[in-house]
């Protein structure tokens, strides 16, 4: 059998005009920005005006990643398309696409089969600019930053202890550490610098955690840029930047909405990793697709040891949302991947594989259920080499811990292969939840951090550095210790350690670096290799991607 490609599938699609889907979401077109006939941003004034109405929140959430692949942004889209095919109001709310894993591993994000957000190619792409916007913002007040020091440094910054980055939307691990300000006395004053990718710049989580364009900047004016000789924390605010930054990101703020394959009107806003920062879609985008909507369905980034706890622990902590129901989504393939059977061999039936597997699906699901106290149901993305031996034992294992198990087969079917899973969650939904987080802000950094690994990695404790003990003790004089904990870690497992597949027991997670993001409203903790410029692997998907005489790109995936 021969198989469309994603974009193949993407590029036969009659598309909506952007008017009709604003129509089926209720949005009307004096908040609509167009940006062509099928992409739009919708003013922030909507949210005021639609803020009486609060539909069920359905997290999408998955297994540790692997090369096999889970599908959960596929996922994400085929649910919501079969919640709408069994005659639901429902909208989507996703993050948006960086251009670092476009080109580098992934060649595109905007879910696969016929369970997409389209148009795909301006998704994955330039989009609406939001990522450029984030970019000039972190960028200018860099430069402000460098420019304050140059003209005479009132407010005596050390330069050593600078900690703003500035940021470029590409895996480039060239940029991980640079020197600057060479050339003389007219071009700056030397100093080590570096470049963090946009999506792990604080300004992307500010954004997406703002509430208004004026909750926006005031957060960027409380983040950390510097400290002077004396140990003080110097801010944004303290460079007058701002002002200047907000106007720059106004329109960014603004949430854009598209549609998928099948009409469903979708939400694509903001961009943060799950493995270097928080990991989920606009704050906006998603309360104002629950004011809009019976039900949301949203997805957060990587396994639910990263996006999964930071939805639940930092942007449902900060912004008062709670989810009805959560979805982990698994295959077999990946499954037997984490059971130690190579990616070339994964089509073959392997049910020792698989059950040595699992033990990372099931701490997944209890995570949610008894960590959280979630209603929850397990999505496998079906693929043709599944058996049914090994779907009937992933399913016994599940129901073990009282969670059903739903076939998805979006990608080849689209809503109507969604169905099912669309009846469980809308059944989940009705059921009571006892939500709560995995730790109490008002505990020491330390504390925080042992409840992560332990209650949510299954670590036998955490371990900071000797460095990380100093900054954790600067924290707490500076009144930041109360903030929550964004863990950067591996996103390949539980561990800081990827090369520990399943569900690994007898292990500590070892903190290096602490740092306070104090727009965003959270402690980054660094772990393991972890960095927050990627590189490109040994042959990217870039060199995949091409464009014909008339414009028709090719090659994302």
């Amino acid at each position: 059998m021969t198989y469309k490609s994603d974009i193949e599938i993407a590029q036969s699609c009659q598309m909506k005009h952007i008017r009709d889907i604003a129509k089926v979401a209720g949005i009307s077109e004096d908040y609509l920005e167009q940006y062509g006939s099928y992409k739009a941003k919708i003013d922030y004034r909507m949210l005021k005006e639609t803020a009486g109405k609060q539909g069920k929140l359905i997290l999408v959430t998955a297994i540790n990643p692997t090369p096999a692949g889970e599908g959960k942004t596929t996922t994400t889209v085929g649910l919501a398309d079969g919640m709408k095919a069994l005659g639901k109001n429902v909208m989507v709310a996703l993050r948006e696409p960086s251009l670092g894993p476009v080109f580098g591993v992934k060649g595109g994000a905007a879910g696969g089969g016929y369970a997409q957000v389209v148009p795909m190619e301006d998704i994955n792409l330039h989009f609406t600019g939001d990522f450029h916007a984030i970019g000039a913002a972190n960028n200018l007040l860099a430069a402000m930053l460098d420019n304050h020091i140059h003209q005479g440094n009132a407010l005596d910054i050390d330069t050593r202890k600078i900690v703003w980055r500035r940021c470029v939307d590409m895996n480039d691990r060239q940029l991980r550490n640079v020197v600057d300000g060479l050339g003389g006395a007219a071009h700056g004053v030397p100093r080590e610098d570096g470049y963090d990718i946009t999506v792990a710049s604080e300004v992307m989580a500010v954004l997406c955690l703002s509430s208004s364009i004026t909750d926006l900047k005031a957060r960027l004016g409380r983040m950390v840029v510097a400290y002077s000789r004396s140990g003080k924390p110097i801010t944004a605010s303290d460079l007058k930047a701002e002002g200047a930054m907000t106007a720059l990101l106004k329109d960014a703020l603004k949430p854009n909405l598209v549609q998928t394959l099948e009409g469903t009107p979708a939400l694509v806003h903001g961009g943060p990793f799950a493995n270097i920062a928080h990991g989920c879609n606009s704050v906006m985008a998603t309360k104002l697709a629950l004011h809009l909507s019976d039900y949301t369905v949203t997805e957060a980034g990587f396994g639910a040891d990263l996006g999964a706890e930071k939805f639940l622990d930092i942007k449902c902590r900060l912004s008062g949302l709670s989810p009805d129901a959560v979805v982990v989504v698994a295959t077999v393939r990946a499954l037997k991947n984490h059971g130690g059977v190579p990616k070339a061999e994964l089509n073959e039936e392997n049910l020792d594989a698989l059950k040595k597997g699992l033990p990372n699906l099931l701490r997944h699901v209890n995570n949610i259920k008894n960590v959280y106290g979630l209603p929850c149901v397990v999505a496998i993305n079906a693929f043709p080499t599944d058996t049914e031996q090994e779907l009937r034992l992933v399913e016994e294992e599940c129901k073990a811990l009282g969670v059903n198990v739903a076939l998805s087969e979006v990608w080849a079917k689209g809503g109507e292969g969604g169905k099912a899973l669309a009846a469980e969650v809308i059944r989940l939904c009705e059921e009571e939840k006892d939500f709560r987080f995995a730790y109490n802000t008002e505990d020491s950094i330390e504390k925080k951090l042992e409840d992560i690994c332990k209650n949510v990695y299954g670590a036998d404790g955490v371990m900071l550095t000797a460095n990380a003990k100093k900054q954790a003790a600067q924290l707490r004089e500076l009144g930041y210790d109360k903030l929550p904990i964004c863990m950067a870690k591996t996103q390949y497992s539980f561990s800081d350690d990827p090369a520990l597949l399943g569900a690994p027991t007898g292990f500590t997670v070892t903190v290096r670096n602490l740092k306070v993001s104090a727009g965003a409203g959270f402690l980054v903790a660094l772990t393991g290799d972890i960095m927050t410029m990627p590189g490109l692997p040994k042959v990217p998907a870039a060199e995949r991607i091409d464009v014909d005489e008339n414009g028709k790109i090719s090659g994302l995936f």
